[in-house]
């Protein structure tokens, strides 16, 4: 036996609609099966004449009627595709009534995924700041998924090992993809080192919303800035497996934008982001 107490739904489930005294008979009416147990389900409705519904017996062959295809989505009329995806079992993909494209056409733009990769100090997160106010001196919602961090918080249970290194870069390539599905534009600056990491985060979006940044600055240059201080602990030994100096970097091969060093002479950051926003602008991610 189970006691339901019920609200005022924001929707009705049957053909008509209680407004105060009146009932409203609604223009459409469309059915949904839900699997429910063969017991008995007993259930009390407490609304503001307390009127009780009680003793309702409910099997696998029920149906709920249900108001306009609005309220059909709403409803989880997938209920039957169950899957499995990875450890995960027993899931169903729930969707939603409002889309990507609804949220792009309220935001004026196109989500999609900025993903600036290159060693360490070769200025990925200045160009991502810089890139993100430009983008909102021009109306456009981005938001920076920077690789420091994202590690103080959903990832900070991960170390640098190439395992972790590896599950770090697919923890940040399935939150882009949610910023990217929500119309937003998701610029993701992390070393990223290996290849195939970054190519399984490309393989999670539509062709075209993964736009792969290479700075292509030498490791001379890096090292010579080195921000953090951090080339000079992995030189003396104190950080083992350090991207560059004990550990590989795998630069792309297929990009859609290379900002190289040209010799001595480096762009500046706002220089660089703006040659992010013309690609975007071509490509048509900055008009819904």
């Amino acid at each position: 036996m189970v006691l339901l107490k019920a609200v005022r739904p924001a929707f009705c489930s049957s053909s008509s609609v209680f407004d105060g005294a009146y009932l409203v008979p609604m223009d459409k009416v469309s059915f949904v099966k839900f699997p429910l147990p063969a017991s008995s389900l007993s259930m009390r409705l407490t609304s503001g004449n307390n009127a009780k519904l009680s003793l309702v017996q409910a099997t696998e062959e029920s149906s709920m009627p249900i108001a306009n295809d609005c309220a059909a989505a709403i409803s989880g009329e997938n209920l039957h595709q169950i899957a499995a995806n990875g450890k995960a079992t027993n899931i169903v993909w729930h969707k939603s009534p409002i889309g990507k494209l609804d949220r792009q056409e309220l935001l004026q733009q196109k989500g999609c995924v900025i993903w600036i990769t290159g060693l360490s100090g070769s200025g990925k997160s200045t160009v991502a700041c810089a890139l993100c106010h430009a983008l909102y001196s021009r109306g456009k919602l981005a938001y920076i998924l920077d690789g420091d961090n994202v590690r103080h918080g959903l990832n900070r249970d991960l170390s640098f090992k190439a395992e972790d290194r590896a599950e770090n870069i697919r923890r940040i390539g399935e939150v882009a993809k949610l910023f990217a599905d929500a119309g937003i534009i998701c610029i993701a600056s992390v070393i990223s080192p290996y290849r195939k990491d970054r190519d399984a985060c490309r393989a999670l979006l539509a062709e075209g919303d993964f736009v792969e940044v290479f700075l292509n600055v030498p490791l001379q240059i890096c090292e010579a800035r080195d921000p953090k201080g951090l080339y000079k602990l992995a030189r003396a030994g104190k950080i083992k497996g350090f991207t560059g100096i004990d550990d590989p970097y795998e630069p792309p091969l297929n990009c859609e934008l290379e900002l190289p060093q040209k010799g001595n002479v480096c762009a500046s950051p706002c220089e660089m982001a703006e040659t992010v926003i013309s690609y975007l602008e071509e490509k048509g991610y900055l008009h819904a």
